[in-house]
């Protein structure tokens, strides 16, 4: 990397760097706004609450990324031609190729930092903020019906009434079919409780042998049951698909698939997983063409409004699209995709057309 591409990257990624702090500390005061009607929730305090939005700021980071590096780089660039800096550079012979090479640099660190975050930090970080808030509040984790949460495993179904915190089950029925989707017994357990891998333990269970010969029930106080259910897979109810890391993700796609159920909204995540972190390197080829103009009085904060309007239509446009890709069975890589494409193509077309002239 030369002395004026370091120069330019710079200068980026300190301009994105304020930026960031600017829409970080203006979502962690809207969240601790939000979280103040939980307050006196069970033990939810003040400080719960500051805690909670701590641990929330990684996911936040990772959703922002491509936001706050368009908006400082476009304060930058923008920095750079009215102090008639990109004039010169530009008259002493860099093309808009150039320029774009000066920018992969801050674009490749911020794809990386994207990644690090969404895969390693914000997951974790928000299964501790659920985890603290639920437990806090004495909240369930899921009940997504009125009967709770219900799994299929095979040719059985498992109904949960309650998944806990603590990674605790309460009022477990499991329904198990033949070939021919008979019932062939229902097993009713008071609790579970993880054990390792995919063991848990039981207890104050019921089972009820449905056969021609008639019904048999037997109980017993406790036993091992073994289950594609796992932390792993319940951490789904606690952190969101976006935000979930891939391995996750992936193990959670073939779990749906071996049971012949829907996985769009989890193959977008993936998708979205593998290809958010590039979306800083279009935002970045999107801002160049606001960097064109060389007269001295351009206005940065008309520039920098633009900005945040296209960010803001970049963040609810890339939602409107996955939502639109469930609606319509749409192809998960073309729903993961069509923003960032778009963004792409049009920072490159303005950036061709700005050379032409």
């Amino acid at each position: 990397m030369n002395t004026l591409a370091r120069y330019v990257s710079g200068e980026i990624i300190k301009s994105t760097l304020f930026v960031f702090a600017l829409l970080l500390a203006l979502f962690a005061f809207f969240d601790i706004l939000n979280q103040l009607q939980d307050i006196g929730k069970g033990r939810y305090q003040l400080w719960m609450v500051f805690m909670f939005v701590g641990l929330s700021l990684p996911a936040r980071i990772y959703e922002l990324f491509p936001i706050a590096a368009l908006i400082g780089s476009l304060h930058a660039l923008s920095q750079l031609a009215a102090n008639s800096e990109y004039t010169v550079i530009r008259a002493s012979g860099v093309s808009n190729t150039g320029v774009v090479k000066m920018l992969l640099p801050a674009g490749l660190i911020f794809a990386a930092l994207t990644y690090v975050f969404g895969e390693y930090i914000a997951p974790p970080a928000e299964k501790a903020a659920n985890h603290l808030r639920l437990q806090a509040t004495n909240s369930v984790v899921a009940q997504e019906f009125r009967s709770g949460l219900w799994v299929k495993e095979d040719k059985s179904f498992i109904n949960v009434r309650e998944v806990l915190p603590d990674n605790r089950l309460s009022d477990i029925r499991i329904y198990q079919f033949d070939e021919q989707f008979n019932l062939q017994k229902i097993t009713r357990a008071e609790r579970g409780e993880f054990l390792a891998g995919n063991d848990w333990m039981i207890h104050n269970i019921s089972e009820t042998d449905i056969s021609f010969e008639g019904v048999t029930l037997t109980t017993t106080d406790k036993r091992k049951w073994r289950t594609v259910l796992s932390p792993n897979i319940l951490s789904v109810l606690l952190v969101a698909p976006e935000h979930m890391p891939v391995a996750d993700l992936y193990a959670y796609i073939q779990h749906l698939k071996q049971n012949k159920q829907k996985t769009s909204r989890y193959e977008i995540a993936l998708w979205n997983k593998l290809l958010y972190p590039f979306t800083a390197l279009s935002m970045l080829l999107l801002s160049l063409p606001f960097a064109q103009s060389q007269r001295r009085s351009t206005n940065v904060g008309l520039k920098l409004f633009i900005g945040i309007i296209i960010g803001l239509a970049f963040h609810f446009t890339n939602s409107l699209f996955k939502h639109l890709g469930l609606l319509y069975d749409w192809p998960p890589l073309l729903s993961a995709t069509m923003t960032t494409a778009v963004v792409l193509v049009l920072g490159a077309g303005m950036t061709w057309k700005q050379e032409r002239r």
